[in-house]
């Protein structure tokens, strides 16, 4: 059985060429003969570039700067591929040149790495001969990647008929997975990258043990874009350890003071640093993947897109496969700088899973029906299995519901609440899950009724973020002798779900507050106060639905109002900037308003009073929480994810601020804040022609116009993971400075002058 490879391979790219020699080596360990195609397109390894601008102009003066250093390392690549590839002794121009050739082979082999993404080609399309559309060969693919999230609809048609044409299909991420899904109805199995085939043992024979940095261990870095949030790990390794740091330049700029740079390395001197490395700091997926071959403690990093959304991620998905997601940075589950790593474990799983992909290529490579491909290795304890950490909200139902108090909550590194099951004292009786709200996806329903509405009373209003719906909505329900929960600061500034029995004390729960509260025995206390009482709850819309999951039903005598809600920053990051104010001011703080009304409802300020009697007060915007939390910069996971963010809403009433009225419309009232409010049920529209305030119909439309997470969540700060590898690891006011601070006076500039779209293209290229 002989095999024809096409894949990527001659470019001098440290993961191609090695992924091309373990793809030869799996297919010759299985019994077969494999030669990669001699084809390849828009790779060119020249150390100098036709010049196209400042950028390539910049690289070729580096390049001139280092040349001795950069063409050794370009001798290094070819010597490598004439040692450990075997490419086919024919060069092949195009498709049609191999389309009349005599092939020697008895299967086309495509994989691996991104050979199936259209936007890397020069003119934008699919490149048929990395699908075989050159011969009439039975084709198998091993484990080929798109590269992209979506295939574009003019494309879908053609895709489809290249995969028509294979006999076994497999890819090397779980969005390819779902890609081929899509288009064809089948799922096909998710298998390594090559590079995992093979054992540390057999990489270490093609290593150059010349190559290792120096004696007595180091801190390997090799990023292949910015290190980003790698950057606080680097140096505190570095401080703790007193170990110098080694670059491997995937990227040329030196990433910290005092880096030695290795530019000559070539891919077996890359494997040898890998090897002997005390640790490594990684953004690069082949990079993560040597450390773990090689047993190095390694933390990485992923684009803050793959953070958000992280079944599009190869590094998570390799790494959820071995149990080893906690390193990577920038999430609430990372790592400590010294956690040891379970390396047996590891083996284990990477055996397991390098065992079932070798079985898929041997089945494939001699037409055999596959077998069924074995996914990580199941959890021993067989825990409950709720809302992953990009999903869960926190609101407690599965902690409330718990009938042995099995589950508690547990701040993450971020500082945010997350439910921990203990093993020893959980039945398995399956009630958390029953109850967990992404879990169970609400559906859409019809557009609500919606309008501008004010409070009559305006000492009210003024004490009010908006319009102060809200405290007609509470003294309905005390009227009728029942009790009002929402989020109130405590004395030490924690922001937690407490009951109101009293008009007196509805002050409390009035204003906007930016920070997530903790329900504790919310939950549980309205369902024995539902016996007796009405109750008013308020809270995120993720906080109702959890009540209501809790609860089980929609009883009567409950009435809730969810809020527009922009996201929850981080309890643990607020009470961190609450202790810097007071250290630096040197006293203690009494009050916050978030956004008080000192100049009116449209320029909200951050109020502090402090408990001599002082009061610092500033636009919200202009002040360091207020400019992080305006930049999603400290929000929850689950945010950036949100399912509430629709017209379909699990409160009874919908609560926000009326944004984008126009200057004519209710023009007396805006001074003093209008409120929006949306009726989303009957029972919710009885009590709304009730209540003593002021009103105005207004489409919906309108309400998603001024509210955009009515719509759509708010996407993830690119600075995000960042912000928090540094708020893992240093000093709250270091952190501060350097994220909470103003931009440049060019960003603030552009910030003013650009438009939203030009904004959103600018982003898209940062990430």
């Amino acid at each position: 059985m002989k095999a024809g490879l096409v894949t990527f391979y001659h470019i001098h790219h440290y993961g191609a060429l090695l992924q091309a020699a373990a793809t030869e080596r799996a297919v010759e360990s299985l019994g077969g003969e494999c030669e990669i195609i001699d084809y390849y397109v828009n790779q060119n390894n020249a150390l100098f570039r036709r010049p196209t601008g400042v950028g390539s102009a910049a690289a070729d003066a580096h390049t001139a700067l280092h040349y001795s250093a950069l063409k050794r390392r370009y001798d290094r690549f070819e010597q490598f591929s004439a040692d450990h590839l075997h490419i086919s002794a024919q060069h092949y121009e195009n498709r049609w040149a191999l389309a009349g050739a005599s092939l020697p082979y008895d299967v086309l082999l495509s994989g691996s790495d991104q050979i199936w993404n259209p936007t890397i080609f020069p003119d934008g399309r699919f490149d048929p001969v990395f699908f075989g559309a050159f011969s009439s060969l039975r084709k198998i693919a091993y484990a080929p990647s798109f590269g992209i999230s979506h295939i574009p609809e003019r494309m879908e048609e053609e895709l489809q008929s290249y995969l028509k044409s294979f006999s076994h299909l497999s890819v090397r991420e779980r969005q390819g997975q779902t890609i081929i899904r899509d288009l064809t109805g089948q799922t096909v199995p998710v298998v390594l990258d090559p590079t995992l085939l093979l054992t540390g043992q057999e990489w270490s024979t093609m290593a150059n043990p010349a190559g290792a940095g120096p004696e007595g261990g180091y801190i390997l870095c090799y990023c292949i874009s910015k290190p980003g949030a790698l950057i606080p790990y680097i140096r505190m390794l570095a401080e703790k350890t007193g170990l110098p740091v080694v670059q491997l330049c995937g990227i040329r700029q030196r990433i910290v003071p005092g880096a030695r740079c290795v530019l000559d390395a070539g891919p077996a001197e890359f494997l040898s640093l890998f090897q002997n490395a005390s640790y490594v700091c990684t953004n690069s997926f082949h990079g993560t993947v040597f450390s773990v071959q090689f047993h190095r403690p390694f933390f990485t990093s992923v684009a803050p897109s793959e953070l958000a959304e992280p079944e599009h991620s190869r590094t998570f998905s390799i790494l959820s496969r071995l149990g080893l997601t906690n390193r990577i940075v920038g999430k609430g589950d990372t790592a400590k700088l010294f956690d040891a790593v379970d390396w047996s474990d590891v083996d284990v799983r990477l055996q397991q899973a390098r065992q079932s992909s070798l079985a898929y290529l041997r089945d494939a490579l001699t037409n055999a029906s596959p077998a069924p491909l074995s996914e990580a290795a199941a959890e021993a304890s067989a825990l409950p299995q709720l809302a992953d950490h990009n999903h869960c909200t926190g609101c407690g139902a599965c902690f409330s519901v718990c009938p042995r108090d099995a589950i508690t909550m547990k701040r993450d590194q971020e500082g945010f609440a997350y439910p921990a099951v203990n093993a020893d004292t959980c039945i398995h009786c399956g009630r958390c899950t029953a109850v967990c709200p992404p879990l169970h996806p609400r559906p859409q329903g019809p557009l609500p009724a919606v309008y501008a509405a004010w409070n009559r009373d305006d000492a009210v209003r003024k004490d009010s973020t908006s319009g102060g719906v809200f405290t007609a909505l509470a003294e309905y329900v005390l009227e009728d002798g029942g009790v009002v929960y929402g989020a109130a600061m405590d004395g030490h500034q924690h922001l937690s779900h407490i009951a109101v029995f009293r008009k007196e004390d509805l002050w409390r729960l009035r204003g906007s507050k930016y920070v997530q509260s903790n329900l504790g025995n919310t939950f549980r206390e309205i369902r024995e106060v539902l016996k007796n009482r009405p109750v008013l709850f308020t809270g995120t819309p993720c906080q109702v639905d959890g009540l209501y999951r809790f609860l089980g039903q929609r009883p009567e005598n409950l009435l809730t109002c969810d809020l527009v809600c922009h996201g929850v920053p981080s309890p643990g990051v607020w009470e961190d900037m609450v202790h810097s104010i007071e250290t630096r001011k040197g006293k203690g703080v009494q009050a916050v308003r978030f956004r008080n009304k000192v100049t009116g409802w449209k320029d909200g300020h951050f109020t502090t009073v402090y408990d001599d009697g002082s009061v610092d007060t500033a636009p919200l915007f202009r002040t360091e929480y207020g400019r992080a939390f305006g930049r999603a910069l400290f929000l929850r996971p689950s945010c950036h994810r949100c399912p509430y963010t629709s017209m379909t809403r699990p409160g009874d009433f919908t609560l926000g601020d009326f944004w984008g009225l126009h200057p004519d419309e209710l023009p007396e009232q805006q001074q003093l804040g209008v409120s929006l409010l949306i009726v989303n049920t009957p029972h919710a529209s009885h009590i709304f022609d009730q209540l003593p305030v002021a009103r105005k119909a207004f489409p919906p439309e309108r309400a998603i116009a001024g509210n955009p997470r009515l719509a759509s969540p708010i996407p993830a700060s690119p600075e995000r993971s960042a912000f928090f590898a540094a708020y893992a690891l240093e000093p709250f006011d270091a952190v501060r400075k350097r994220f909470f601070a103003l931009p440049a006076l060019p960003v603030r500039i552009a910030a003013r002058v650009l438009s939203p779209e030009i904004k959103a293209q600018l982003r898209k290229k940062i990430r």
